[in-house]
C-alpha cells in the first residue's frame, strides 16, 4: 500500500467538523489533548503545521523541535500566546483568523454594557427570591445619552460603535495604529490619547490585543481618571487590566459596574475577590464562543494552513518576513 504523501497537521483540541473536514482535505490530521509543550512535541515531532488552541502556548523550543514545521496556525485573533519573532527566525508561516469572531464579542460587550446597566443579576436573583422591592431602588440606568469610550478600534471595536450608535451613544474611540479619518469611518470621534479619552466617558470598553504596550494599561491611574460612577468593559486579554485597582474601584464606588469576560489568571481562581461583588458581571472568556463563530474559525485558519502548505501565499500572514524563505508563490 502507498504512503500517504499529504503533510501532516496537528490540531491541539477540537475543531468544527468543518475546519477539520478542510484540512482532512489535504492532509493528514491528528487532534491531540496534549497541553503541555512536552506533549506536543512528542505528537508534532513529524508535523507540517501546527493548530494551536489554548494550549500549549507556541513557544520558540516547542517549533524548534518540530523539524519539518512549515506553518502554525492560531484558531482565534488575539496571538499573544504565539512567539512571532521566533517562528519568523526559524521560518515558520503564522496565520490566524482576524475577524471571525468579531460579531461574537461585539454583541458579548454590548450584552455586558446592558447588563451592567439595568444591574441583570441582582435584579434577577431577587426577582426569584419574591423580593419585587427592587422596582423602588433599582438604580438601573440607560445607555441612549451616554458616552462610550473604545479603546482598540478594530474589527470588533468598528461593530460596538455600531451597535452603541443604534442605543443612542455618543462613541469615542481611541487607536493611536488607526488614523483619525480611518476612525471617523467606522464610526467614532476619534480622541487622540487614553487620558483624553476617560474622563469623558460614561462606559469604557477594551477591543484591544495584548502587547507590552496595552499590558496593565487600565490601573489605578486610568480608572481613576474615569468618570465617577462609569462602567467598565473588557472582552479583549485579562492582562489589560490591573484586577486588584479594579477592585478597589468597583468597592469605593468610582466604578459603577464592571463586566468582564477576560482575567489576568484563567481558569480565574475561585476566590478572586472579584467574584463576590454584586457589581460585577463575569464570564469566563467565552465572548467570542457562539456556533457561527467556532465555524468561521475553524474554516478561516484551515485554509490560511493549507494555502501556506501548498506554497501558496495566505491571505493573511502575521510575519511576511518569511515569505522569501520558504519560497511561497503570490
Amino acid at each position: 500500500m502507498a504512503s500517504d504523501s499529504r503533510p501532516l497537521v496537528v490540531v491541539g483540541g477540537q475543531i468544527h467538523d468543518d475546519g477539520r473536514a478542510r484540512l482532512e482535505s489535504e492532509a493528514r490530521v491528528i487532534i491531540t489533548t496534549e497541553e503541555t509543550e512536552e506533549g506536543m512535541m512528542r505528537v508534532a515531532a513529524e508535523a507540517d503545521g501546527i493548530l494551536f488552541r489554548i494550549r500549549p502556548s507556541c513557544t520558540a523550543s516547542l517549533m524548534a523541535a518540530c523539524k519539518k514545521l512549515r506553518v502554525v496556525g492560531r484558531h482565534g485573533v488575539g496571538l499573544d500566546s504565539v512567539d512571532i519573532p521566533a517562528a519568523t527566525r526559524l521560518g515558520v508561516a503564522v496565520v490566524h483568523a482576524p475577524g471571525s469572531n468579531s460579531q461574537a464579542v461585539a454583541e458579548h460587550a454590548l450584552m455586558l454594557m446592558l447588563s451592567c446597566a439595568k444591574r441583570t443579576l441582582p435584579v434577577d436573583r431577587m426577582t426569584r427570591a419574591g423580593d419585587w422591592s427592587v422596582k423602588a431602588r433599582t438604580g438601573n440606568t440607560e445607555l441612549a445619552g451616554k458616552t462610550l469610550g473604545i479603546v482598540g478600534v478594530g474589527n470588533i471595536g468598528r461593530l460596538v460603535a455600531k451597535f452603541a450608535g443604534a442605543l443612542g451613544m455618543r462613541v469615542l474611540g481611541y487607536d493611536k495604529y488607526v488614523p483619525a479619518e480611518e476612525l471617523r469611518r467606522r464610526g467614532v470621534e476619534p480622541v487622540a490619547s487614553l487620558e483624553a479619552l476617560l474622563p469623558q466617558v460614561d462606559v469604557l470598553t477594551c477591543h484591544t490585543p495584548l502587547t507590552p504596550e496595552t499590558r496593565g494599561m487600565i490601573d489605578a491611574r486610568a480608572l481613576g481618571l474615569l468618570k465617577p460612577g462609569a462602567i467598565y468593559i473588557n472582552t479583549s486579554r485579562g492582562d489589560v487590566q490591573d484586577e486588584r485597582a479594579l477592585f478597589e474601584a468597583l468597592t469605593r464606588g468610582t466604578v459603577r459596574a464592571a463586566g468582564i469576560d477576560v482575567f489576568e489568571d484563567e481558569p480565574s481562581p475561585l476566590d478572586n475577590p472579584l467574584l463576590n461583588l454584586d457589581n460585577v458581571v463575569a464570564s469566563s472568556h467565552v465572548a467570542g464562543v457562539t456556533l457561527e463563530a467556532g465555524r468561521q474559525m475553524a474554516l478561516q485558519v484551515a485554509g490560511e494552513m493549507l494555502r501556506v502548505l501548498r506554497g501558496e501565499r495566505p491571505q493573511v500572514l502575521v510575519n511576511p518576513e518569511v515569505w522569501s524563505r520558504l519560497g511561497l508563490r503570490g
